[in-house]
């Protein structure tokens, strides 16, 4: 029997209507496994993953392996976004074992959760040196039936290799110049003069590489760090990696150039893009900053809020194509007559010399990843703006990407944090509305009556897996731009509270931190992992909100906290900076103080507006006005308007600076 059809995942959804019968991970399964004698087999993929839906087709939804898989084992599948804990203990299995790792992650475990075998996708039959899925059932199943003793030799080494990996601080000390210094040295030599971005194919949108790298801009004046930032940036804007109808970012790109992108889009990719570019915008005043910032978030809003409020987690890189088979792409690519078909021949030769669309096509089948072509020359604009509304419309009316509307917590926190302030920024009250609108969802939802994170929701229902590091690091990020923004305290008020779990659950000795509550399921191995991938680590979301909650309230407890997780960046910077970027924007935070700035005046006043848009490396702003502020916001304590007027206060390590009513002198304070 299949027990899929009762979760809230959409993911685990696809595979309800399986014949292999699934299970939810739970105790149940294993339990299962352990009364019937037989091994678990490990799924894990999420809904806007390729391969995941390819092998699906391929073997789950095969009734000769279905049988087969449902005689011998017992199938757990898991979506690794609502259940992150899971997937990077067996992740860290398989990229031990194998060298590499991947989704679909297919893991063959004991009825104790012991991993024992491994792999990613597996084809039907055998391919390119790779068994075929059901040889690998079979085999397994030999093993397990002949050789038990073999079995449990690998499984019990496996387990006690990752149980002595744990991290149990990372460095000594907070990460200083040198550190800074040596990780900037380390990404200029990665860096991509000729394409932009860092390192070769696939290549990936480097938003909290570029994070640091405007930050570190602003703090020193270093021209190189702009400059990489800035490029990296351009390029993206005008690879194929950017819809350049639509708005928004894929996930990756498949080669160096940024020409053919894998095509998920995925909240957590957009939503820190468009906060960079708003930052990007906030340093150089570049119009095509501002433009990527604004659709970028126009994207998210339209494409992905959910009717109650939060934002989805993705669309998937596949939909029908024009004779209903599901493609890679298809949604996204045009070729020429399909150009000359909506625009007639002149408006087509004009877009195609325009967005790089030929005959031989860049992508699949003739068909092209439009993107702008570096040699079209001047261009009409009006003319570009015509071809690229007709074009999107046209485009609305093909078969769209499934989307997957679970709503993670951590995701929202960072989508909540780009549209404050990308609505600030551009006076774009809406987007700020939409932050809140999301906020609350995760107050009233996330958080509920049991005071404690739940990863995700769908539909507006909670569902049943806690929140991790990154959930309340990521969220609490959120409610602090969001009390930035508007104003309202109760958002610092929710982020204190959430820090305060961080340090209650999630917190060990010397400053590390887990990935898991200390009263969460106990895996085969508490996850603990502070590098950045393709969002920020919790450990280094945490570590970043931890500081801006001190600067905000004076806590010393939450500063400490957030110096003995920097830790850890100080020994990764060096070493590998590419892959701790929110660690090192943090680091160029406090190496800045941070600043803390009061605003005594109106919400949405010229101080306010200029505090908002200083450059100063992870600067909090606080704003009200009269009696109360104070006690919504610590800074505002005793900082009266003088002479009746809005007056800006600033100050760092201790020390501040003379108040001003002037927004001259205010901006030269936060310059950097």
């Amino acid at each position: 029997m299949n027990r899929l059809a009762g979760v809230t995942s959409p993911y685990l959804l696809q595979h309800a209507d399986n014949p292999v019968d699934w299970w939810p991970w739970g105790p149940e399964a294993f339990e299962e496994a352990k009364r019937r004698d037989v091994p678990v087999l490990l799924s894990v993929g999420y809904s806007a993953c390729h391969w995941c839906h390819v092998m699906a087709h391929e073997s789950f939804e095969d009734e000769t392996v279905a049988d087969y898989l449902n005689a011998h084992f017992v199938p757990v599948k898991v979506d690794r976004e609502e259940r992150p804990d899971v997937d990077a203990v067996y992740m860290e299995a398989v990229q031990a074992a194998t060298g590499h790792g991947g989704w679909p992650m297919t893991v063959f475990l004991t009825p104790d959760a012991e991993p024992f075998y491994f792999g990613t996708y597996f084809p039907p039959e055998p391919r390119h040196g790779s068994p075929s899925f059901q040889q690998v059932l079979e085999g397994v199943t030999a093993a397990w039936t002949d050789r038990r003793d073999e079995v449990a030799e690998v499984a019990g080494r496996i387990v006690a290799d990752l149980a002595g990996r744990s991290l149990v601080h990372g460095g000594d000390g907070v990460p200083g110049e040198s550190e800074v210094a040596q990780a900037l040295l380390g990404l200029t030599r990665e860096y991509d003069e000729q394409h932009g971005g860092f390192g070769g194919a696939p290549k990936f949108p480097p938003a909290m590489v570029v994070e640091f790298l405007l930050r570190h801009y602003a703090r020193t004046g270093a021209e190189g760090a702009l400059q990489m930032a800035a490029d990296t940036c351009t390029a993206m804007a005008r690879g194929g990696i950017y819809d350049q109808l639509g708005g928004g970012f894929a996930r990756y790109s498949v080669d160096r150039e940024w020409i053919v992108p894998h095509f998920e889009k995925m909240l957590y990719d957009n939503a820190l893009l468009c906060r960079v570019y708003a930052h990007l915008w906030r340093t150089t005043g570049s119009d095509e900053a501002r433009r990527i910032a604004l659709e970028t978030a126009d994207f998210m809003v339209r494409e992905l809020r959910t009717a109650e409020g939060g934002f989805a987690s993705a669309l998937d890189a596949d939909s029908e194509d024009a004779e209903g088979k599901h493609v890679e792409g298809a949604f996204y690519v045009w070729t020429p007559a399909q150009l000359r078909e909506v625009l007639g021949e002149d408006d087509a030769a004009f877009a195609a010399a325009y967005f790089g669309v030929t005959e031989e096509g860049t992508f699949e089948e003739g068909a092209s990843v439009l993107r702008p072509a570096g040699d079209a020359g001047p261009v009409d604009a009006a003319r570009v703006a015509g071809v690229r509304a007709r074009l999107l419309a046209a485009r609305d009316e093909r078969p769209h990407p499934g989307r997957d509307d679970k709503v993670v917590a951590a995701w929202n926190g960072l989508a909540i944090a780009a549209l404050a302030e990308t609505g600030a920024y551009f006076d774009r009250p809406d987007l700020v509305e939409r932050a809140t609108e999301a906020a609350d969802l995760l107050v009233r939802v996330h958080l509920g009556e049991v005071a404690r994170l739940t990863r995700t929701s769908k539909d507006g229902r909670a569902g049943d897996n806690a929140g991790v590091l990154e959930d309340y690091g990521d969220v609490a990020e959120g409610f602090l731009a969001l009390a930035a923004v508007t104003g309202e305290g109760a958002w610092l008020e929710f982020a204190g509270f959430l820090l305060d779990i961080v340090l209650e659950q999630f917190t060990g000795e010397g400053g590390q931190l887990y990935d898991t509550a200390h009263d969460a399921e106990q895996l085969i191995r508490r996850p603990q992992d502070p590098t950045d991938s393709a969002t920020p680590s919790g450990w280094t979301a945490a570590a970043g909100a931890l500081l801006s909650y001190a600067a905000y309230t004076g806590s010393e407890a939450h500063r400490t906290a957030a110096e003995g997780a920097l830790g850890v960046v100080k020994a990764l910077g060096p070493r590998v900076p590419r892959f701790v970027g929110w660690g090192l924007a943090v680091a160029e935070a406090l190496l800045d103080g941070p600043r803390e700035v009061a605003v005594a005046g109106p919400v949405g006043g010229e101080l306010h507006r200029t505090a908002l848009l200083g450059r100063a490396p992870g600067a909090v702003v606080a704003v009200g006005e009269g009696p109360g502020a104070g006690a919504e916001f610590p800074l505002l304590v005793d900082r009266p308007l003088l002479g009746g007027e809005p007056t800006a206060y600033v100050c760092r390590h201790f020390v501040c600076d003379a108040p001003t009513m002037d927004a001259g002198e205010l901006a030269a304070k936060l310059g950097g």
